[in-house]
């Protein structure tokens, strides 16, 4: 089984450009971004975010989740909800232990810790909820969607920063090929838009500090970036061997042709200039996909509007791919959304396949001149895309590349 072709046969999507698949597509594709002032983040030295809007746990999980389920959880019931339903699978008739779940997830439940942490400090001990750790702790976002789904089979969550999504995708991919699985549901969840954790990047330089202007804070590639704008969303993808796929009648999205991972082995969270370990998980993916550079047509950068990151992988693209493939960064929209950035983004790049068209990079309004590629800008391109490419990469020097072609 090490040689099936992997199916995408369901998408589910919570992001600030709208709650499922439809309005997220629908809102990255606009080009404009909903990043605004945030409530939560006010007297902090940066205040803007890009959240779920109108985001309810009670609708969209139902009343019991605002007790039991930090936002991260929330988030990725909604979308694995979504993507589930999309497949055409029951979880009410499937195989259960033949079902796994993957999920990337950087931070966990820090809205749960920062809120239970004020109430120790404010009234003690005995104030803390009995639920604080199986709230917070990463791993409960795979625990809980396997409960919610009767999935019995393999569960577990990879943290490699913002390369967490993708770091699951293609983890999920290994266990289809292996036989482990029939089926896995993978993807992405994160809820990191906290007063410590924004406090946190902000200290480092990270963010951007656009402040009288949220919606045009995030400009990946402009020669004007100065750092991202944090976000909060869930992926989820259901993948399965394409021959099963077929076999039920399912509608195939896309393959999942080609995964590799590299460290930069470099810094903590600056990536390495000269972009070799990047450029040796580029070449490894296409290589995995039996794919060459120039069959590449679409790229969805990782593109974080940070100056170094920008740099270093429009270096790499150029230097492998060249100027042909259309490149595009959805972060400009939806902003960073950390351990959810990869998942939400390999569903993007799947949409964009089916679709023929790539989504514009949001703010950029003048594109850095060392970065010579051909970016997608002002609105949306309609083009074939029958081989397209997802970047990732996350601090540690964490480097994920996922590989895409057409059903």
């Amino acid at each position: 089984m090490t040689c099936a072709a992997i199916a995408v046969t369901g998408l589910g999507l919570v992001t600030a450009a709208g709650i499922g698949v439809e309005a997220s597509w629908r809102g990255v594709c606009s080009g404009t971004s909903p990043a605004a002032k945030n409530p939560t983040l006010a007297g902090l030295p940066v205040d803007i975010s890009c959240t779920v809007p109108d985001f309810s746990a009670a609708k969209h999980v139902g009343r019991r989740s605002t007790l039991m389920h930090d936002r991260f959880v929330q988030l990725a019931i909604a979308a694995a909800r979504e993507a589930v339903a999309d497949s055409g699978l029951d979880p009410r008739t499937w195989d259960g232990a033949r079902v796994g779940i993957v999920i990337g997830c950087g931070l966990g439940g820090v809205a749960t810790w920062e809120e239970q942490h004020r109430r120790m400090l404010d009234s003690g001990p005995t104030s803390v909820s009995a639920l604080l750790i199986p709230m917070l702790v990463p791993n409960m976002v795979a625990g809980h969607l396997a409960m919610q789904l009767h999935a019995t089979g393999p569960n577990f969550v990879t943290a490699t920063a913002c390369a967490s999504g993708a770091t699951a995708i293609g983890t999920a991919r290994e266990l289809l090929r292996t036989g482990s699985c029939d089926v896995v549901v993978t993807g992405g969840a994160e809820a990191g838009v906290s007063p410590l954790i924004v406090t946190g990047f902000a200290q480092m330089g990270a963010l951007s500090t656009r402040l009288d202007d949220p919606a045009a804070a995030s400009r990946p590639f402009d020669v004007d970036r100065d750092g991202f704008v944090i976000g909060e969303g869930s992926g989820i993808l259901v993948l399965e061997r394409e021959a099963d796929a077929r076999a039920r009648g399912a509608t195939v999205r896309a393959r999942l042709a080609g995964y590799a991972a590299s460290a930069d082995a470099y810094h903590m969270t600056a990536p390495n200039p000269d972009g070799t370990q990047v450029r040796q998980a580029l070449c490894s993916a296409l290589a995995d996909a039996g794919v060459a550079a120039e069959d590449v047509d679409h790229v969805n950068a990782h593109g974080t509007s940070t100056p170094l990151n920008d740099a270093a992988e429009a270096r790499v693209l150029r230097g492998v791919l060249g100027e042909r493939a259309a490149v595009t960064s959805a972060k400009g929209v939806i902003g960073h959304t950390l351990g959810a950035a990869g998942a939400i983004e390999a569903a993007l790049t799947v949409l964009a396949m089916q679709h023929s068209t790539v989504p514009p990079t949001a703010n950029l309004d003048s594109q850095d001149p060392e970065i010579e590629l051909d970016i997608v800008v002002k609105s949306a391109r309609h083009t074939t895309v029958d081989v397209a490419v997802s970047n990732s990469f996350g601090f540690g020097g964490q480097n994920a590349v996922l590989v895409f072609t057409a059903a």
